[in-house]
């Protein structure tokens, strides 16, 4: 059954929108009246998604993590109590509450109704649904266990979800005190300076250097700030377009790892990445090559995406994942060692799973820390701004002081 979006007029007069299913556009204008709401538009569910798709390209717009890892839990629950897939579908689109997300799901049910695969059909919109999620659904067809790998798939998405949104809630802080420290700085320098600094104007003396520093950078915040606006901006497009190319995604990737800390970082959520998403694979019944070839494209990172796919061309000759993972350079010794004796044991995916939750743990402690550093680091730094700014502006009064006395 379509899904319909509407504008209109309820009863009272006050507008009112939502989402209708019915059988035509003339259905669902008929049962909004007789809910009591007078439709003045009605778009296809199909022509939103269109239309919300070119609204991604423009303005990056997406359906978020947690409105996908909700979306599986509840029809993972669905599938599991024996519900037929079409009747899940039809209750997740009146669950979900994402507008975008339900005419997904809507456009999903419809392909599912005239025969297509769930697999195929997620495939359909892959801004949504990533070929790791695709590849698991499909593993789930072919195999009969769609239940049990929809909730394997629903515990993998709210792990990423709580994963990121960890770092996400730890970075807020600093990234608050950024921003308001730079608009402190910019109302000083560009309305409370030049305000206080008049009184030096008439003076028939040279002014400590400081001060007369301190009067050249406000004028120039003041006079050019426009021209400072236009530069930001102008290197982001650089920086975007230069991202855009594989030369430029490869290099910044590579700087990133050098930075210290940071690269540390960047590398430790990677592997986490990449550790999580093979067992889930491999646990799902993805085959090793087919599993590394979509971890490729999970670990954001293109360093180690080369790493793993100079791997799996390896392994494609008769090595085992271990070696060719040490000959990168890129994974740790323990990384290694620990799919070693997975590889040994026969229980790759467990040890996969140990390295993940390892390298979450120390994700979460190395934020923390780094956090608790760069907060004290950002006060200290405007402190002495702020302090600086008040010496240059107090050295001319006391020089005053000192001659009139």
């Amino acid at each position: 059954m379509p899904v319909f979006e509407y504008k209109g007029l309820d009863a009272q007069g006050r507008g009112v929108s939502g989402i209708v299913d019915a059988d035509s556009a003339r259905m669902a204008r008929k049962r909004l009246r007789s809910g009591g709401v007078f439709p003045t538009e009605l778009v296809e569910g199909r022509e939103v998604e269109r239309r919300e798709a070119r609204s991604v390209s423009l303005f990056g717009g997406r359906v978020s993590a947690m409105d996908v890892a909700l979306f599986t839990r509840q029809l993972a629950t669905l599938v599991e109590a024996g519900l037929p897939m079409l009747e899940s579908l039809n209750a997740m689109v009146g669950q979900v509450e994402s507008p975008r997300l339900k005419n997904v799901v809507a456009d999903v049910r419809e392909r599912v109704k005239e025969g297509a695969s769930l697999s195929d059909s997620l495939a359909l919109h892959p801004k949504v649904f990533s070929d790791l999620y695709v590849g698991m659904v499909g593993a789930g067809e072919a195999s009969g266990t769609l239940g049990p790998m929809l909730v394997r798939l629903a515990g993998f998405t709210e792990r990423q979800v709580e994963l990121s949104g960890t770092i996400r809630a730890t970075m807020y802080y600093p990234v608050l005190m950024v921003l308001v420290g730079g608009a402190v700085l910019m109302l000083l320098m560009g309305y409370v300076v030049p305000r206080v600094t008049q009184m030096f104007t008439g003076m028939n003396r040279a002014l400590p250097t400081p001060t007369v520093v301190l009067l050249a950078v406000s004028d120039a915040v003041r006079s050019y700030w426009w021209l400072m606006a236009g530069m930001v901006a102008g290197a982001v497009a650089a920086y975007r377009r230069w991202m855009n190319t594989e030369s430029g995604r490869l290099r910044h990737d590579q700087l990133v790892l050098r930075v210290p800390v940071l690269g540390k970082l960047v590398k430790m959520v990677a592997i986490s990445r990449f550790t999580r998403t093979l067992s889930t694979l491999l646990t799902g019944g993805i085959p090793l090559l087919d599993a590394l070839a979509i971890t490729e494209k999970v670990v954001l990172n293109r360093v180690l995406s080369d790493a793993i796919a100079t791997a799996r061309e390896n392994i494609k000759e008769g090595e085992g994942i271990a070696r060719p993972l040490a000959a990168s350079g890129v994974f740790p010794p323990m990384v290694v060692h620990m799919v070693t004796v997975g590889e040994a044991t026969g229980e790759l995916e467990a040890m996969l799973v140990k390295v993940s939750e390892a390298y979450d743990r120390e994700v979460t402690t190395t934020v923390g820390s780094l956090t608790a550093i760069l907060s004290p680091v950002m006060i200290l730094f405007m402190g002495a701004v702020v302090f600086a700014i008040v010496v240059a502006i107090l050295l001319p009064i006391v020089e005053l002081s000192g001659l009139a006395s």
